[in-house]
């Protein structure tokens, strides 16, 4: 069997953060016409204040998640990376104060992998695909890799 590899950028608008953005019909049109029997789908953010989690879309429970974040990691809480009369490190002209953002991502991470299987994604019953934004409002760029035979 050949081993394959195809990529696709897929770019999503957030509006809020904490917010839980269901992806996986964008990922399973990525599958469309894959001639892959068998491998593993990547889903990788390209942000350190954006992840990539699998978890239920479920309206109460991404309540409860987004509650989660803000109390392992509040936004009014002093952080040094906000504390831009001392940083100098990764300073941009439009910085923004998100020290919280980066360490409610230490939590989540920035790829799931999903097996392929027969050609389909074994997602269970239900399993989502999520990009996380934990900072504000922009475009982020997520990255959909298949690699199988």
């Amino acid at each position: 069997m050949l081993t394959s590899t195809s990529t696709e950028v897929l770019k999503v608008q957030t509006t809020k953060a904490p917010e839980f953005i269901d992806i996986t019909d964008e990922v399973e049109k990525f599958m469309e016409g894959r001639e892959v029997e068998s491998g593993a789908l990547v889903i990788f953010s390209r942000h350190t204040t954006a992840a990539i989690r699998i978890n239920e879309n479920e309206s109460l429970l991404k309540k409860d998640m987004a509650e989660f974040l803000k109390q392992i990691a509040p936004e009014g809480d002093y952080y040094r990376h906000n504390d831009f009369s001392v940083r100098t490190e990764n300073m941009t002209e439009n910085e923004v104060p998100n020290g919280h953002a980066h360490c409610q991502s230490l939590g989540l991470g920035a790829s799931e992998t999903i097996p392929v299987i027969d050609g389909e994604l074994q997602l269970g019953k239900w399993q989502k695909v999520f990009l996380i934004e934990l900072d504000h409002s922009r475009e982020r760029e997520v990255i959909l890799q298949i690699i199988g035979g």
